[in-house]
């Protein structure tokens, strides 16, 4: 015989109200019947990934926690875009906007916090805005949209020090106001906060310190600019006001339950009603309301286990603090500041710009502070919790766990053997030592990725993904295999491409000995294999910024033409869409006659190759192309080769569309530009494909209806056929198409993979999803593509003729016509 389910209601549908139905789940999931409310018309999401969301490094799909089908298949009814307006404690039910009644057996608190908005002249001015939900993120992105836009952001805490990072990334000039003369005060002493200070300095957020809002001003019913006291003018077109958060008690307080700064609860989680609850930034436990996310996690923990009738306390929480600005490592933890009775150990390293301080406190670790090197946050953080002393490791303590660990016999691997189960191993997603080795237990995990899919740990900002390693290796013994994600990208380095990509980015690395010295190469100066692919990212990652390398280069790129087996070269001027003319196949004529070249042939791509010439010549040959208007083919580069096309319905009395024009505007907006391996392009006037376009790179097939795009095709050494990417109704939706999927393969693409592998490990799936049907993301690749184009239209004939490599040298910038955003 079935028990009829108790009701459960969460108010909230953040982290902590979706963390704690996740527990529950787990201990119990057939106790309740679920219903959620979520004042925010979406699903669950990682707020504290909102700053990599603002900066650009995520999207709000990479930071979704719970999607749709999480909710379905739990059975669990979400009310999203429904704020809870009043409890009835009585009654034990619960009103929404609209009118709906909800009743329950047992209620969780879990709406989070208000953020703090300062009582100045000018707050209700458009353009001031807090920190706090994807919403505010839309705001600030928009705003940076406006050219020359200026930001900034009250507030030099964690959120607001993200706020401004997000910003610079964005192209905007950010400068961080702060009340203190130290940034993140709470969490770091005033070295550490200097040092902070001139990171971001270097990464375009200035600052403004002991520094006093006094007023917003306002011009037009917006904002223009924030006065401080003494007089100061900071002109901006955004400001953000990053100055706390403020437990949400409002609804607790109306119903009647016990509220002091938040609501109060207690051990249990249990708020002065027994059959209502609060965990999260709402509730306030033993004095305190907690700000960060791992007491949240502590706190979902022990209410899940009192939820299911087991035995638990909360007694209460250790903070620990990391700042997500990439490039820069910052920890915190426990009393960093001494005081009496306390004992200093520091560490400085100038060069490297490390910064480390350990505060000692009768023979225990009590505090951490760390910039630069953060490593080892997390076995001070458990050294710190566990309360072991640390009296004999004391000499070498500052040094970290390798060193310490290893003079004691031991070693990283052992101390990790060493964590109790319940051992904090991932913050973010708050995920314990236990955890991860009975999911590699019940699921038969072998890898990384396997390990984020189930348990989230490493799955956010990364920083413990050694540690889970640790335990990966651990818990399978012989059976783990070090391969953790890709080959390494060559013997200099234990690194795969998708991790030195994201370092480039993250840490902004714009030099080949940057990211050697960063990501800790073996070999000093690198390999033939690994110095091209370096270069490749450097490019890509920082266009108009970095100086492409020409000695990392192989040797066709370096010449600008194919050598071939009798050590001379082939030159192949670019014709585009596979249209010529009479003035250029003269010229092509007297070149081949002038220099006595042995072969002219017409190549697969729609070209003419001339094949024999001698390298002394190379330069002259160019010059004479070039006088007649001819560039480089690129047919010795990684970048885009051909856009092979048929004459489509200009001449064709089956084609359906211009696809002889497409095909060259494509080109010309393409070329020039290198992307991970050779990217060749079909443009078919309709079904019959006679430009083959089903096994290229990226092929379009015309019909009446419009363009079909495809991706994934091969006829070499692999033979495949493409797969349909979309289907478009314009020229303009085909060409942003197809340059959002090359800008995506540029960012994405590994060294030397060509698209169709590119698209088997990624899925075409994931490439249709952020291509395909995510407009917002589509037109952003495009942009990146074309902000990219304007220092790569560069014809390198032309400037080795005029003998300059310089990437600002481009005499055909004015002759040729170019398709841009």
């Amino acid at each position: 015989m079935s028990m009829t389910k108790q009701r459960l209601v969460v108010v909230g549908n953040g982290m902590a109200g979706c963390r704690l139905i996740e527990e529950v789940l787990k201990r119990d999931a057939d106790r309740y019947e679920i219903t959620v409310f979520g004042a925010e018309p979406r699903v669950n999401y990682n707020r504290i990934m909102l700053s990599p969301v603002l900066a650009g490094e995520k999207t709000f799909g990479d930071i979704v926690i719970n999607d749709e089908a999480w909710y379905r298949d739990n059975a669990i009814t979400l009310h999203a875009g429904q704020a809870v307006t009043a409890i009835d404690p009585a009654a034990r039910t619960v009103e929404a906007e609209g009118g709906l009644v909800v009743a329950y057996d047992r209620l969780v608190l879990a709406n989070g916090s208000d953020p703090v908005r300062l009582p100045l002249p000018g707050a209700e001015l458009k353009g001031v805005v807090t920190f706090r939900d994807i919403d505010d993120v839309d705001a600030m992105l928009t705003a940076a949209e406006q050219p020359g836009a200026e930001a900034v952001v009250i507030g030099g805490g964690l959120l607001g020090l993200e706020a401004a990072y997000g910003l610079a990334r964005r192209g905007m000039k950010a400068t961080v106001v702060h009340l203190m003369d130290v940034l993140m005060e709470r969490q770091l002493d005033e070295a550490a906060g200097y040092l902070l200070t001139e990171a971001l300095r270097e990464r375009g957020v200035e600052t403004v310190l002991g520094a006093q809002s006094e007023a917003i001003l306002g011009e037009g019913g917006r904002v223009a600019g924030l006065k401080l006291k003494g007089g100061r003018v900071l002109p901006c077109d955004l400001l953000v006001m990053a100055v706390g958060i403020r437990p949400n008690a409002a609804l607790a307080r109306a119903a009647g339950l016990a509220v002091n700064r938040g609501v109060v609860v207690d051990d249990q989680m249990r708020a002065s009603d027994p059959a209502v609850f609060a965990v999260g930034e709402c509730a306030e436990h033993r004095g305190v309301a907690y700000g960060l996310v791992a007491p949240i996690w502590d706190m979902c923990r022990t209410l899940a286990d009192v939820l299911t009738d087991k035995d638990a306390a909360y007694e209460g929480s250790t903070l620990s603090t990391r700042l997500k600005v990439s490039g820069v490592d910052v920890f915190s933890a426990g009393q960093f500041a001494g005081g009496e009775g306390c004992e200093d150990l520091v560490f400085r390293d100038a060069g490297r710009g490390v910064y480390k301080r350990l505060v000692l406190k009768e023979g225990r670790l009590a505090g951490a502070v760390m910039f630069g090197d953060a490593a080892d946050g997390n076995w001070y953080f458990d050294l710190m919790r566990s309360g072991e002393p640390v009296a004999e490791m004391r000499e070498t303590l500052i040094f970290g766990q390798a060193i310490t660990e290893g003079l004691r016999g031991q070693g990283p691997s052992s101390a990790v053997a060493a964590m109790a189960d319940t051992a904090e191993i991932c913050g973010c997603n708050g995920v314990c030592k236990g955890e991860i080795v009975g999911a590699i237990t019940a699921h038969g995990l072998t890898n990384l990725d396997s390990v984020r899919a189930v348990t989230k740990a490493s799955a956010s900002c990364g920083s413990c993904t050694p540690l889970v390693e640790q335990v990966l290796a651990l818990t399978l013994g012989d059976g783990f295999k070090a391969e953790t994600g890709p080959k390494p990208v060559c013997k200099c380095t234990t690194h795969g491409h998708g991790l030195v990509r994201r370092r480039i980015v993250e840490d902004e690395l714009k030099s080949i000995p940057q990211v050697m010295q960063a990501l800790e190469w073996k070999t000093p100066d690198g390999c033939p294999s690994c110095r091209p692919a370096l270069n490749y990212y450097l490019l890509c990652a920082w266009p108009g910024e970095y100086r492409d390398d020409k000695q990392s280069r192989f040797v066709n790129e370096r010449v600008h033409a194919n050598i071939q087996k009798d050590g001379t070269y082939s030159v192949v001027p670019r014709m585009w869409g596979g249209l010529t003319s009479p003035a250029e196949l003269r010229a092509i004529a007297d070149v081949a006659d002038e220099f006595a070249i042995p072969t002219v042939k017409v190549t697969g791509g729609q070209r003419i190759d001339l094949l024999g010439v001698k390298k002394d010549d190379l330069p002259a040959v160019w010059a004479k192309l070039n006088a007649a208007g001819m560039v480089s083919g690129h047919a010795y580069g990684k970048a885009l080769r051909t856009v092979k096309t048929c004459v489509g319905s200009q001449w064709c009395r089956f084609g359906t569309q211009d696809s002889t024009g497409l095909g060259v505007r494509l080109e010309k907006f393409l070329w020039g530009s290198w992307t991970p391996a050779k990217v060749k392009l079909g443009v078919s006037g309709c079904p019959r494909n006679c430009a083959e376009a089903t096994c290229k790179d990226v092929g379009v097939i015309c019909v009446d209806s419009g363009y079909e795009i495809h991706i994934g095709g091969a006829a070499g050494l692999d033979i495949r056929g493409t797969e349909v990417l979309t289907k478009v109704r314009t020229e303009a939706e085909a060409i942003e198409t197809i340059t959002a999927v090359i800008q995506l393969y540029r960012e994405e693409g590994w060294y030397l993979e060509r698209i169709y592998k590119w698209m088997n490990r990624v899925s075409l799936d994931e490439i249709k999803a952020r291509v395909a049907d995510d407009l917002e993301e589509r037109r952003a690749l495009y942009r990146r593509f074309a902000f990219a184009q304007r220092s790569a239209r560069i014809d390198p004939w032309a400037q080795r003729v005029a003998g300059r490599d310089s990437d600002e040298f481009n005499p055909l910038s004015r002759r040729l016509e170019f398709v841009d955003a």
